[in-house]
């Protein structure tokens, strides 16, 4: 038998591992194609044929196979749909794209620096008092208290010789996203609404794996603002819209008062300045020149009355034009949240950090 080798290269990859980053490239392309599981294959059958990134030892058939295998798509009169189990992946895989790329920031897990209800045991002990759990009993002061007042010989352990370990709090937030679909997340040419899905279905895997009791709400926003379910993110596309972000803090606030939750906050991932509200007998008025006043002062008394209701407003802009800025700092300073300008390669950094960084500093204030 003989064995033909070759020298290895960093770029160097096994048919699995191939395999992997085209499952990687075909959720993105799910995104791109706004759900679209027919036209995402032409394009990797289109990118296979001219780069070669099949290698030898798979096909693009291979690949629809897999897809099958693993539950992502499934055929129906023919026609490749995604499946729940794909939407899942495609949350999965634009939560690793993102994180892959944080910088070293501090860990989090919902906790507060107070004691309470919570799973973490911490180094501090405390008389037991009715309703704290059996397996949080610190055994060592516990036999200690006893034995200091009656003596071994008299061994006789009361109520009030328990101690049982402090344990870290876990709280709860109710989070809405706002994401913008309007016209101007595809102007000029310049694709934003991708990657802004993209890290909007990363933060939502985030908080449903790693915070399942949390309340978490989306909100499409353009001509007016839409609740629709984490599952049809992939299929949103932009419209003829204009930015009625009033509306969408609107709706966001009303969601978060019905939540019940303590804590609450609301992230708006936008391009746009403000350029449309309803009036007051329900018609939309726009004006997308510039920023009017009359749209600017209703959206920033939304912006007031969510900080009168303990909302935080952080606000994820993918374009910084001077009107632009100037809003966002008004409507930051008056909601006393956050703002953060970047661009479409480091917003998922900004809001993943953000999130724990937010929750950390929410309690800390109280």
């Amino acid at each position: 038998m003989r064995l033909r080798y070759s020298q290895w290269t960093d770029r160097s990859r096994t048919d699995e591992q191939r395999l992997q980053e085209l499952m990687k490239a075909f959720s993105f392309l799910m995104l791109k194609t706004n759900g679209d599981v027919q036209e995402a294959l032409e394009w990797l059958r289109e990118l296979a044929e001219r780069y070669g990134i099949f290698g030898q030892g798979l096909t693009f058939q291979d690949l629809i196979e897999k897809l099958k295998e693993m539950g992502i798509i499934e055929e129906i009169e023919g026609v490749p749909n995604l499946t729940p189990r794909g939407i899942r992946k495609i949350r999965q895989d634009a939560l690793l794209q993102i994180f892959s790329s944080l910088k070293k920031a501090p860990s989090g897990n919902h906790e507060s620096p107070y004691t309470g209800q919570g799973v973490d045991r911490l180094n501090d002990t405390k008389h037991w008092t009715f309703g704290d759990q059996a397996t949080n009993i610190d055994l060592t002061n516990t036999l200690t208290n006893a034995f200091r007042r009656d003596g071994i010989d008299n061994f006789r352990l009361q109520e009030e010789d328990l101690e049982v370990y402090e344990t870290e709090h876990i709280t709860g937030c109710a989070t809405v996203l706002l994401l913008d679909i309007s016209h101007s997340m595809v102007l000029y040419g310049e694709d934003r609404i991708t990657p802004a899905k993209q890290v909007t279905l990363a933060l939502a895997e985030l908080i449903q794996t790693k915070f399942p009791k949390d309340y978490l709400a989306l909100v499409a926003f353009g001509d007016e603002a839409q609740l629709v379910s984490i599952s049809e993110l992939p299929f949103l596309t932009v419209g003829p819209f204009h930015t009625n972000t009033r509306a969408a803090l609107q709706l966001a606030r009303n969601l978060l008062r019905r939540s019940g939750n303590l804590n609450k906050q609301i992230f708006m991932v936008t391009d746009g300045k403000p350029s449309a509200i309803f009036d007051d007998a329900g018609r939309l008025y726009k004006n997308p020149y510039g920023l009017d006043p009359r749209i600017v002062n209703k959206t920033l008394d939304e912006a007031v009355q969510c900080r009168r209701e303990m909302i935080t407003i952080s606000t994820f802009m993918i374009a910084q034009d001077p009107s632009l800025v100037e809003f966002v700092e008004e409507l930051t300073k008056v909601n006393r949240g956050r703002a953060y300008y970047t661009s479409l390669d480091n917003l998922g950094d900004f809001i993943f950090v953000d999130y724990i960084r937010n929750r950390r500093k929410r309690y800390t204030s109280q």
